[in-house]
Parts: structure tokens; sequence; C-alpha cells
């Protein structure tokens, strides 16, 4: 296999934006200073400092005030994902929905739990509320409840898309209509570059069974395994009766407590600006090499772009040749709920190097050009269809 120089696969932040300097001075200061709880086990809340800073953020940047003890912190995201779904579960073969295209994480976590997924169709708000109000509609029927609606409602993974506030209100809406709870996961909401912010569905709604996910790994680093659940109780009691690890990592905790008592906005000042040059070098490419052949999304915010590709591309050929090539994406059937092979595939520009997005692109579209076992005109014109 040949090296990969250009890796469009994974979603991380851009290395050269990482605070070396500062973390290792918050490194000192913690262990000094803290080294006597270092030594102990954090509890299952997790460390004191970081949830106060966690709700203070999230307060700020959604507008609605947050109890630092209805906050808990995991060892990662995907700890949390777990952790509440495991909650909310009664048996094998429960129902829940999802969007029809969703973090390959999530969609591996609640097929090991042997959950019943049902795939909502998405367009450029994300998740479709007619076909979610036809699925809920259709369940009732059957006399099947669904346990919880999962959402990445703002810059959506893999689409990059964002909930405009409207939708968000009919989701609540819908979800109260059939007593469903909704885990919102807003991992990215910090990743932003322009236009503004919509709110979260959990400032919208005080409805106690609703949950709110969040993370560090997209603003500061994956490898600090830092996540985060909101909720209020008593679902979170219920979801602190299915964590069993004894807390999350208290060092890690204490580090990046220390470093954002300057606030994380002034961070997010250094890596938005450049993640968003970023975007605008992969978008600008992808015009340049496959404006005739594709359609793709321009998120505002977010590490990842959408792209939809003709039917005739095999894309079987496709990722062989750009793997051949040096060139790494994800296809589309890694997000889709039932694994289908759909003609998408999904760019991560976050870590690239400007130099390694504008030579990595012309070599992916080529291989894509290569791939077609047609020269038919495109037939489309959107990310998804209205059917």
């Amino acid at each position: 296999m040949s090296e990969i120089l250009y890796d469009f696969g994974a979603g991380r932040s851009d290395p050269s934006t990482f605070p070396t300097e500062a973390l290792q001075a918050a490194a000192v200061k913690v262990i000094g200073e803290q080294f006597e709880a270092i030594t102990q086990y954090p509890g299952n809340l997790g460390h004191a400092g970081l949830r106060a800073a966690m709700a203070k953020r999230e307060g700020e940047r959604e507008g609605f005030t947050i109890d630092p003890d209805h906050l808990l912190l995991t060892n990662g995201s995907m700890q949390a994902v777990t952790l509440t779904a495991e909650a909310l579960q009664e048996n094998h073969g429960d129902t829940v929905l999802v969007e029809e295209f969703s973090y390959p994480g999530t969609l591996s976590a609640y097929r090991s739990l042997k959950f019943d997924m049902i795939g909502i169709r998405l367009d450029e708000g994300g998740m479709r509320i007619d076909h979610m109000e036809e699925e809920l509609d259709r369940l009732q029927k059957e006399g099947r409840k669904p346990k919880f609606i999962y959402a990445i409602s703002t810059y959506q993974n893999p689409t990059g898309f964002n909930m405009p506030k409207t939708r968000r209100q009919e989701m609540i809406e819908l979800a109260h209509r059939h007593e469903v709870p909704i885990i919102e996961d807003n991992c990215y909401a910090d990743v932003h570059y322009e236009g503004d912010i919509e709110p979260a569905i959990f400032a919208l709604d005080d409805n106690p069974n609703h949950i709110y996910l969040g993370s560090l790994s997209k603003i500061l680093a994956p490898g600090f395994r830092l996540g985060y659940v909101y909720a209020r109780p008593p679902m979170l009691e219920k979801i602190l009766g299915r964590r069993h690890d004894a807390g999350s990592n208290y060092l890690a905790s204490a580090i990046a407590a220390e470093f954002y008592k300057e606030g994380i906005e002034s961070h997010a000042g250094v890596t938005n600006p450049v993640l968003k040059n970023k975007r605008d070098l992969t978008t600008s490419g992808l015009k340049d090499q496959l404006d005739d052949l594709c359609v793709w999304s321009n998120p505002v915010g977010g590490l990842f772009i959408w792209v939809r590709m003709p039917d005739d591309v095999d894309r079987k050929v496709l990722y062989e040749s750009a793997q051949a090539n040096g060139v790494n994406f994800l296809p589309g059937a890694a997000f889709h709920y039932k694994n289908r092979n759909k003609p998408y595939l999904r760019l991560a520009f976050g870590h690239l190097t400007e130099e390694q997005i504008q030579d990595g692109i012309p070599i992916l579209a080529r291989c894509l050009r290569e791939a077609r076992t047609s020269n038919e005109a495109r037939t489309f014109e959107t990310l998804f269809d209205e059917a």
C-alpha cells in the first residue's frame, strides 16, 4: 500500500495551532498544586474546575444557565454517547431515530448495543422533520416507541449542515408530542467560521429528559479524551447509574481547566480562522477540479465537507485508486446507518497543510474521473434528492 500523503479521512483540528507552551505551563502548575488530588479517584462527575469552565462556556455560547453539578465529564465524547444510550435502553432491539448519515462511532456503538436504528433523511437543514414525523407516526401505530432521537444539530458530521432554529423548534415539538427524548451531540459548536450561531436544542427547551453532549476533542485535541454530558435530574442520576469507571481523567481535566481560565474564545480565535481558510482552499479546489461532476457542502463551521458524486463512479475502484495515489478519504458507506454504499465521500480538512490540500484535491479528482463507468452528464444539482 502506498504511503498516505493527503489524509482527508481523519476529523482533527490544525496541529500548528496546538497551544504547546500554554499547556506545558498549565501542566506544571497543576502537577505542582494538585498532586494530592491526582493520586485519588476523581468521582463520577469529574474535575470540579473543568465542569465549571464547561458550564460557563456552554451557558455563554448557548444563552442558558447550566449548573456544573448537572454536568459529568467523560473519557471522550464517545463514552458520553455510550453512557446515555445505555441509560435509555431497556432491551435489545429498542428503536432509536438517527440521521441517515451520521458519525460512524455513534452508529457502531448503537449497533453493538443492538438498537434498531431508523435513519431520518437529510437535506441542507439537517434531519427532515416531515420524514421524522412520518416515521414517528408509523411507529406509534405499530406500538413501537423510540427510546430517543440522536441528532448532531450543529455542523453535522459528515455533512457540515447547520440546522436552522425553526427546524430545531419543530423537532422539539415533535419529540414532545411523541414523548421521545432528544440526545443532542453538539461537539462541533466551537468550530464556527461565519454567520449566525444557532442555539442548541437543549437551550430552546427545558424538557428534563433531553440530553446534551459536548467535547474538547475538536477545539483542543482528541488526545485529551475529554467529553461531557449535561442532563437535568432525574435523567442525570439515570446516566450516572451506568458509569462504572471511577470517573474521567483527572490530570487531563485539570490541565484543560487551567488552560481555559482565559476562556475558550481566545483559543477558538486562533484556530477557527486557520480552519476557515482550509475549508475555502478545499471548496475552491473542488470547484476547479470537479464542478461539472460533483456537488458539495460549504459548511459555516465544523471540520467536514460532504461530496456527492455521480452514480456511475465505481466506489471501490475510486477508493483503491486514491489510496494507491496517496489520498485518503472516508466513503459514504461509513456514515450510512445501514452501511449502504451511497455515492458520497467525506473530506476532513482540519489537520492537513494548505499545500497538502492544494496538491491532494487534483489527485482525488483524477482518480474519481478515472473511476467512472460512463461519460454521462451530471443529473443532480443538490446533495440530497427530495424523495
